[in-house]
C-alpha cells in the first residue's frame, strides 16, 4: 500500500508493504507501512525527522499511527537490547528479577543515564515477568533475525 505524501508527516526513506514483514502479524495488520521522514510538528525554520508506523483501517489512514523522534526510536532499540540481554540470564533469580534491585543496567547518554529497571511497582509484576519472558523467548527467532541485520548494518556504518 502506498504511503500517503500529503499528509503533515513528509515521507523520505520509506517500507511499503512492511504488513508482509510485520513480525508475528505478518499479512495480518493494520501496519501498512514505516518511513522516515519530515516530522509533523515542525515549525517554520526548524526540521526534525522522525519515523512513522502508518496504520491502515482497511478504508482510511488510522489516527493511531505512531510517529517517533528518530532518537526515541534508538532509545526504544537499545531498551528491547538491554532488556533480551537480562533476560538471557534471568533464571538465576527465583523471581526473574531482584526485588531488593530492580536495576537491569544504566546506559550513559547525552551526560546521564538512561535506567532500565524491572517494573517493581506493576502489583502484577511476579506473574507478568514471566508471561514477558515466555513471549521474549517465543519470537527469539524472529527478534534475533532483526537484531542480526541491525547488528550488520551497525557494523557497516563503522560502529
Amino acid at each position: 500500500m502506498k504511503i500517503p505524501t500529503t499528509l503533515k508527516h513528509k515521507p523520505v526513506v520509506v517500507s511499503e508493504d512492511y504488513e508482509q514483514v510485520d513480525g508475528r502479524y505478518a499479512r495480518n495488520t493494520d501496519a501498512k507501512g514505516l518511513s522516515l521522514g519530515l516530522a509533523q510538528w515542525n515549525d517554520r525554520g526548524k526540521v526534525d525527522i522522525s519515523a512513522k508506523v502508518w496504520r491502515h483501517t482497511g478504508e482510511k489512514w488510522s489516527r493511531q499511527s505512531e510517529e517517533l523522534p528518530m532518537h526515541r526510536v534508538l532509545d526504544l532499540a537499545i531498551l528491547i537490547c538491554s532488556s533480551s540481554l537480562y533476560f538471557q540470564d534471568a533464571y538465576r533469580f527465583p523471581k526473574m528479577y531482584d526485588p531488593e534491585n530492580p536495576v537491569i543496567d544504566r546506559i550513559g547518554l547525552q551526560g546521564d543515564a538512561m535506567s532500565v529497571s524491572v517494573c517493581a511497582d506493576n502489583p502484577m509484576i511476579d506473574n507478568d515477568i514471566k508471561l514477558f519472558a515466555q513471549a521474549l523467548s517465543d519470537d527469539g527467532e524472529m527478534i534475533g533475525e532483526r537484531l542480526r541485520v541491525l547488528s550488520r548494518l551497525l557494523k557497516d556504518m563503522g560502529y
